[in-house]
């Protein structure tokens, strides 16, 4: 079975309808690159498969969870998956340690030294274990996008949900962290989906890519 299925998904704003007709399959294990123009509901998609977003109509099934489905418990799902955002969504007055530590004590219950332990230890993983104790706004856009992938890590989620993550950093560090994506990718037992408006990014970290457009799926299909 696959892990996620997507069937008929569908987002309606007052003005707007981001998400028309929406179905794909994602295998675990893999990476999705999302692409299309602007406004054309890559993120709406994104956050509509873990319910930051409530479609309006269609299914979502994580595992044969249906997410839309009143019953399904969504904490326990939001806690199998990570999610980077463009504008990492950190805690400017928290250490970054902090900012690391924050889902384990609050969604998985660890105590704050348990907590601290592994967020050092996801920090060393990103290469940042000497900026534990420094504040968000005196790292650089790198950095900072290195601190969310591994707070988002700290759950070690089944899924990762990327949107955008690289598009705020100049040329060369978003080679870099391309890099260090790809090897996050080989690290981790987990699966990927990744929205990005760069063909290059796409073609490089996707095993399959969905081509968006107007609300639609336009195309799936290897890089090649």
């Amino acid at each position: 079975m696959a892990l996620i299925e997507v069937k008929h998904l569908r987002k309606e704003y007052p003005n707007v309808t981001p998400l028309r007709d929406v179905s794909a399959t994602i295998e675990a294990g893999e990476v999705i690159s999302v692409i299309g123009p602007s406004g054309t509901g890559k993120s709406t998609f994104l956050r509509c498969l873990n319910r930051l977003e409530t479609p309006t109509s269609g299914q979502v099934l994580v595992d044969g969870q249906d997410m839309c489905d009143p019953a399904t418990d969504l904490a326990a799902m939001r806690r199998r998956m990570g999610m980077v955002f463009q504008n990492y969504a950190l805690f400017n007055h928290r250490l970054v340690v902090e900012n690391v530590m924050m889902a384990p004590m609050d969604l998985l219950g660890l105590s704050r030294q348990e907590a601290y332990d592994r967020a050092v230890g996801l920090l060393a993983q990103v290469g940042l274990r000497d900026k534990a104790l420094s504040l968000p706004s005196e790292l650089s856009g790198g950095q900072r996008q290195r601190v969310a992938i591994g707070r988002a890590m700290v759950r070690d989620p089944k899924v990762f949900l990327m949107d955008e993550p690289l598009s705020n950093l100049d040329a060369k560090l978003r080679n870099q962290m391309r890099a260090e994506i790809i090897l996050l990718r080989q690290k981790l037992d987990t699966t990927f989906i990744y929205v990005t408006h760069d063909q290059t990014e796409a073609m490089t970290l996707g095993d399959r890519i969905v081509i968006m457009k107007d609300g639609y799926v336009n195309q799936i299909g290897t890089p090649q």
